[in-house]
């Protein structure tokens, strides 16, 4: 079964349960209303025919002014009136009907006779229909001497109570149909929406993602649907990032095997004579060669991390060593490109529990994107300091290069963003560097302005 179906269905179950409900007691009500006021009508008719006996007929024979109370009985009365003597036997009636019979079988009868009010319900036995029966003592000095009986049709209290129940039912009946209706058309309004993301979503399962789902409502469907439309954008922008990677780390892979294999055609074919030529060669081929170690490593890294399996191995680390070596081994670069490379340290730096390599790895990397944007002139410094309060040591590295769009710095920690295609690189460096830090319990910061230059915080725990 649909949720359409559902809907409508929980919808109509409800409605139906809560009609019925109303109209077993509106019904209930009205029957019991209509039935309760005869009823009193014609007690309170024998009740004042019996106050009248007691105080004109008190002393009088019931027997031989039977004919007069009846006429007195019945000028205010359109329900049948018989007088009763006590023993049962018919006197007097308005219908002229059944006198001299004995009456006692009636319970209303009977109670009357006791000095009691009583009140029968049944049917005609020649017409079968319903009858409302009301007998009231007469009482002559405190003894019951006859009984006044009022008996009324209920044939019209019957008709106008069913037609009232029909009302009430055909009412229910409506709302009953209004609220299927309804139940319908905002079913549709559910099911719609469920059905265009259910669209989307095998479109999406189909690698179409450039599907966009139209968010009809603000609630819980339209946040789904907001929420797949983002998850298509980033699936496509991340194939966008994927395809730019498949062509950066082609034309990075295609650049060193160009130069290693074109070198060794060269020596090749110069036979070793020229042993300045074969230096060159060899020096050649062995930085191209450790370019494709570095890319091949990269991308065992972004293996390890994806699949859980990067393992650090740490220990006691002393900072001063570690960044005066990192200085020394990228000093020479540095100075080439006629960059200013600094490192200070505090006095004071207490030893932190890391894995030396990774580390040097998240450093070197951060120095060399800086040595690539710094241009001739420029200026790195490098930083580390501890915070005593927060027990963190904090190492920045900071550059006077061009800096970082605004609108890119939420995508550089991106695996395979690279801001700027023209530069060499697989665009794994920072994300790589930022999840190393995250092993090692820490967080990464950066702050860039474009032009301006670029700003990068470590903090890892003491």
């Amino acid at each position: 079964m649909g949720i359409q179906k559902r809907l409508v269905g929980s919808y109509f179950v409800v409605s139906l349960i809560t009609v019925m409900i109303l109209e077993i007691i509106l019904i209930t009500f009205v029957h019991y209303y209509f039935n309760n006021n005869v009823e009193r009508i014609l007690t309170n008719q024998a009740e004042l025919s019996a106050s009248f006996f007691h105080q004109y007929f008190d002393a009088e024979d019931l027997e031989q002014q039977s004919e007069r109370l009846l006429k007195g009985f019945s000028e205010n009365s359109n329900a049948q009136v018989q007088i009763i003597q006590a023993n049962g036997t018919l006197l007097q009636s308005t219908t002229g009907e059944r006198i001299g019979e004995i009456l006692n079988d009636f319970e209303d009868v009977q109670e009357a006779s006791l000095g009691k009010v009583g009140i029968w319900r049944g049917f005609d036995d020649s017409t079968h229909e319903a009858l409302l029966a009301v007998s009231y003592p007469l009482k002559s000095q405190e003894t019951t001497v006859g009984v006044v009986r009022f008996v009324t049709s209920l044939t019209e209290t019957i008709k106008t109570i069913n037609y009232i129940s029909a009302i009430f039912i055909s009412i229910g009946l409506f709302v009953l149909a209004i609220v299927a209706v309804l139940g319908v058309l905002v079913s549709r309004t559910i099911t719609g929406s469920i059905k265009e993301l259910k669209i989307a979503a095998e479109k999406m399962a189909e690698g179409d993602f450039a599907v966009t789902i139209k968010k009809r409502y603000r609630d819980e469907l339209g946040t789904l649907a907001d929420t797949l439309n983002m998850m298509a954008s980033k699936i496509r922008r991340n194939e966008k990032l994927k395809n730019d990677f498949i062509s950066s780390i082609s034309h990075e892979l295609r650049t060193p095997l160009t130069s290693i294999k074109g070198w060794a055609v060269t020596l090749k074919s110069d036979g070793g004579n020229g042993k300045l030529l074969l230096e060159d060669g060899l020096d050649i081929i062995e930085t191209e060669s450790d370019r494709l170690t570095c890319l091949v490593d990269e991308l065992l890294d972004l293996s390890k991390l994806d699949n859980g399996r990067m393992e650090l191995y740490c220990t006691p680390l002393h900072l001063n060593e570690l960044l005066e070596h990192i200085r020394k081994q990228l000093a020479p670069r540095a100075a080439r490109q006629r960059v200013s490379l600094d490192v200070h340290v505090d006095r004071h730096m207490p030893v932190i529990h890391a894995d030396e390599n990774r580390l040097k790895q998240v450093l070197i990397n951060l120095l060399d994107n800086s040595l690539k944007f710094t241009s001739s002139g420029g200026i790195i410094n490098v930083n580390a300091q501890v915070d005593k309060a927060l027990r963190q040591v904090i190492i920045s590295v900071e550059d006077t290069g061009s800096g970082i769009a605004e609108q890119e710095l939420n995508n550089v920690f991106q695996m395979f963003y690279k801001g700027n295609n023209n530069q060499a690189g697989s665009g794994l460096g920072l994300s790589i560097s930022r999840q190393i830090i995250n092993l090692h319990h820490g967080e990464m910061k950066l702050y860039s302005q474009f032009g301006k230059g670029t700003k990068i915080e470590i903090y890892l725990p003491v």
